[in-house]
């Protein structure tokens, strides 16, 4: 299923725990939306952008946090 969302004014975040150097690796979210993150690379802010269900997000983020991945 293809989901469009209007992301233009979109408000989004860094972790807490990113680095503030050229060149540190992170990823943006955005709280906006009800359900669903998007989620792009904070190095290419107007690259592409995934969006992911709520339920896969937590489970990046358990994996993050357990460290699975």
């Amino acid at each position: 299923m293809r989901v469009t969302l209007d992301l233009s004014t979109a408000r989004w975040r860094k972790s807490s725990f990113s680095g503030n150097q050229a060149g540190d690796e992170c990823v943006e979210v955005c709280d906006d939306f009800p359900g669903m993150v998007p989620v792009r690379d904070s190095k290419n802010t107007t690259g592409p952008v995934l969006l992911l269900n709520r339920a896969a997000w937590q489970t990046f983020i358990n994996g993050v946090k357990d460290g699975s991945l």
